[in-house]
């Protein structure tokens, strides 16, 4: 069987930047004069709207069938060129691979005996290792200055300074385990969290506040930081990490007062050490999106519109920040739209992100549980066909990583639309098939129970007055529980509450939003 033609070459120069292509230009230009082949190919790749191996093959080598064998080694010269070239502009741009250049050029000067360079470089990496916390890099650098010393025979040097290097070394150390142990407390917390989103499970509650300490638990006993106040963390990056696994466990535990003020105090700390930025995007786009949600929750819709906005003009830095951002942004948009009741204005933004994913991965619009969004924006433009389609794209989906909450709401909503649809027959069936579903993952809530209970009622009667009166008795007994904090947050992305009222006093399901919004900001909403 003939091998699959790889195309790891040709996705490398497509995640390429136009200035990373004008780069490469530049940095290849002496080094393919003797053989234009590489330059053809990565220009026809660079060019070509899909991967056609045999195509870039014979575009190269025409006639040629002979030297059409060497194709593979071009291949493979051409990748390794891109990854050089990539590591000669990574260096001008990034902190750490500055800083493993410096190390690099000591390491060859102290070959060569060119000791008092190596001093002159030390000092420079130093004064960046220590702005930018590159722990590890500052314990290399010691390393490397009682290495010079030694050499050299500078007893005098180890006499005066062999002390203070020790104890640059052990804070270097202790702060490269602190932070260590703080990013493995977030990341136990985000995984946690991940794998169900929603937590209405006391196990899982009494992990996370086992993994940090708080709420009451004893701490941590295997030497992870007490979660007890910032002064725990060591330096500007543990603080960080230390408020974002503050702000992910309040979300988690349903604490929106305390998910808004820990995130309002995690972006300000981002924001007072700006050169941090410039070398990593990712947690203050994460941190913004968090923001955005808390002030959602809270009704704060001027501050969403603010965060969204410098969301909006972030530079990304890497091809993942362009993605975060884009996704975050309209995520942060379109679920304001959907808790404002603005969803004219949501199906534009929402025609604008299908454009835009164009140029996405689809798996990122799959995950981040866009279809979820585009079924509450068609449904409150009444547009139920759309709202469907979108609905059943998700169920649709092949999983590897069931996100069972979602998956428990999709089926919610899908009877929820069949009944604005009229699909009675089809409804018997999507009742049984939810009942036994929620049943076998255990997600047979109070909430669930009695919205299942009211559309049988609702299913057995044609009187326009008995189905109000239903939907009637459904709304008092739903309104009492949808206040609390495990099911507060099962209830976000489609509002529930207002779909009721609407089939109640007869309006669109958008006007009862956009009342219930501006009558009682406590508006009670489904979330994804």
């Amino acid at each position: 069987m003939a091998k699959t033609p790889s195309d790891k070459l040709y996705r490398l120069v497509k995640s390429l930047s136009p200035t990373e292509k004008r780069y490469f230009k530049i940095f290849v230009g002496t080094k393919i004069e003797g053989d234009k082949k590489y330059s053809q190919l990565f220009d026809l790749i660079d060019s070509a709207a899909v991967f056609d191996d045999e195509f870039f093959k014979s575009k190269i080598y025409k006639s040629q069938i002979s030297e059409s064998k060497k194709y593979p080694e071009l291949k493979a010269y051409l990748y390794d060129l891109i990854l050089k070239c990539l590591q000669s502009f990574d260096e001008k741009q990034s902190v750490e691979a500055r800083l493993n250049h410096f190390l690099q050029s000591v390491s060859a000067l102290f070959k060569r005996g060119l000791y008092d360079d190596c001093l002159e470089l030390l000092a420079k990496a130093a004064k960046i290792a220590k702005q930018y916390e590159q722990f590890s890099h500052q314990i290399d650098i010691i390393r490397w200055e009682k290495q010079l010393a030694y050499t050299r025979m500078d007893v005098d040097f180890l006499h005066k300074e062999l002390e203070r290097l020790n104890d640059e070394e052990t804070r270097a150390l202790e702060r490269l385990q602190n932070e260590a142990q703080f990013r493995q407390s977030f990341f136990q917390v985000y995984t946690t969290i991940k794998k169900e989103a929603v937590h209405r499970n006391d196990d899982r509650t009494a992990r996370l506040r086992s993994l940090t300490g708080l709420g009451g638990f004893e701490p941590p006993k295997d030497g992870q930081p007490i979660f007890v106040d910032a002064d725990s963390a060591l330096s500007h990056r543990a603080r960080v990490t230390y408020y974002r696994t503050l702000n992910l466990y309040y979300y988690a535990s349903q604490d929106q007062e305390n998910f808004y003020e820990s995130g309002k105090k995690l972006i300000q700390l981002i924001e007072s050490q700006p050169h941090f930025l410039k070398e990593n995007l990712s947690d203050y786009i994460a941190s913004l999106s968090n923001l955005i949600l808390s002030c959602g929750l809270l009704h704060h819709y001027d501050e969403v519109r603010d965060c969204l906005e410098k969301l909006k003009n972030l530079p990304p830095q890497t091809e993942d920040d362009r993605r975060k951002i884009h996704r975050q942004y309209f995520t942060g948009k379109l679920v304001l739209c959907i808790f404002t009741g603005e969803f004219d204005e949501g199906r534009v933004e929402m025609q604008q992100h299908l454009v835009e994913s164009i140029k996405i991965d689809p798996h990122e619009i799959k995950t981040a549980s866009f279809y979820f969004q585009y079924f509450c924006i068609c449904f409150g433009c009444g547009d139920f066909d759309a709202a469907l389609d979108y609905l059943n794209q998700w169920l649709n989906q092949p999983r590897s990583v069931e996100r069972e909450d979602l998956q428990s709401l999709a089926r919610i909503l899908s009877i929820i639309i069949h009944f604005e649809m009229g699909n009675v027959v089809l409804l018997e069936s999507l009742l049984r098939s939810t009942t036994r579903y929620l049943q076998s993952k255990h997600r047979f809530f109070e909430l669930e129970k009695r919205f299942l209970h009211y559309i049988s009622e609702l299913l057995r009667t044609t009187s326009p007055q008995q189905k109000r009166l239903i939907f009637s008795n459904f709304y008092k007994e739903i309104e009492p529980i949808s206040s609390h904090p495990e099911v507060q947050n099962t209830l976000q992305t489609f509002d529930l509450l207002a779909w009721v009222e609407s089939k109640i006093s007869g309006k669109t399901f958008a006007q009862t939003v956009r009342e219930r919004l501006t009558v009682d900001g406590a508006r009670q909403t489904i979330g994804a």
